[in-house]
């Protein structure tokens, strides 16, 4: 019973860090990049938009659908690896 319950926290504890990492990858675009660096990011243009404007509308929108990807493609390894997933 112990060895279960110590399986589970190593579970949630990796859960947990893997949630921490992308939000504060999340938080990097769009509060970093939108609106920290958006005088930095200006100075750039892709297809004729300010970089900075461009993350600030548009990119971590894209950024955080990414990162909804990667959340369920490592939380479906994460299931299998200490056997909890859905069969």
């Amino acid at each position: 019973m112990t060895e279960l319950r110590g399986r589970m926290a190593e579970y949630w504890k990796k859960n947990l860090k893997l949630v921490a990492t992308l939000l504060t990858i999340w938080f990097v675009v769009s509060y970093g990049f939108g609106i920290i660096l958006v005088e930095v990011l200006n100075n750039i243009q892709i297809g004729g938009y300010k970089l900075g404007f461009w993350f600030a509308q548009q990119g971590s929108m894209y950024i955080f659908v990414a990162l909804i990807f990667v959340y369920a493609g490592k939380m479906n390894a994460l299931d299998k690896e200490y056997d909890v997933h859905e069969d």
